[in-house]
């Protein structure tokens, strides 16, 4: 027994374990400690920006209503249009995001059905655009045949020959 007090194995032995102990320590010291996670974006933050985008654009024409000067039909029909994009990106999103973002099924289908009514308000305004097109197209039309049939002298009492209708001509050379 004399030998193994004196082997020096032994204190290398409680050295190797006490190493080993203060790994296992410092790993579970690691472990148990809080220790920062970077949170990834979930999506969701997208939908109160597109929101906000919309609010303001409904917000822009509802204060038409009550300007002096109202908005042209083209115009409306274009920020008609924007609505329209808009609402169809958040009903996008929030189907495919109504789960993961703890959506309501009733503001997914309240969202529809305001698009809907836009897709309605939205035909209107554009098919007025489309008439005030077509109305300035012929006015347009109209003024140019005038200015031609002034520049044609179809007027009896402007000089021009009423027989052939042309215009009056000048001698060449002095009379």
């Amino acid at each position: 027994m004399r030998r193994d007090r004196n082997f020096k194995g032994n204190g290398m032995l409680k050295r190797g374990l006490g190493i080993v102990a203060a790994v296992a320590c410092g790993v579970v010291t690691l472990l148990a400690s809080p220790v920062p996670v970077m949170a990834q974006a979930s999506g969701c933050e997208k939908l109160p920006a597109m929101l906000e985008e919309r609010q303001s654009t409904v917000a822009r024409l509802n204060a038409n209503s009550k300007a002096k000067k109202k908005m042209t039909a083209p115009e409306a029909c274009a920020v008609l249009g924007r609505l329209y994009t808009n609402g169809t990106s958040i009903i996008s999103f929030m189907t495919a995001n109504q789960d993961w973002c703890q959506i309501p099924e009733t503001f997914v289908t309240n969202m529809k059905e305001d698009n809907q009514r836009v897709v309605g308000i939205r035909a209107q305004a554009c098919n007025a655009a489309k008439q005030q097109a077509s109305a300035l197209r012929q006015q347009k039309q109209q003024q140019a045949q005038a200015q031609r049939r002034q520049q044609q002298g179809a007027n009896s009492f402007s000089g021009a020959d009423s027989v052939t209708g042309g215009a009056m001509r000048v001698p060449a050379a002095p009379l």
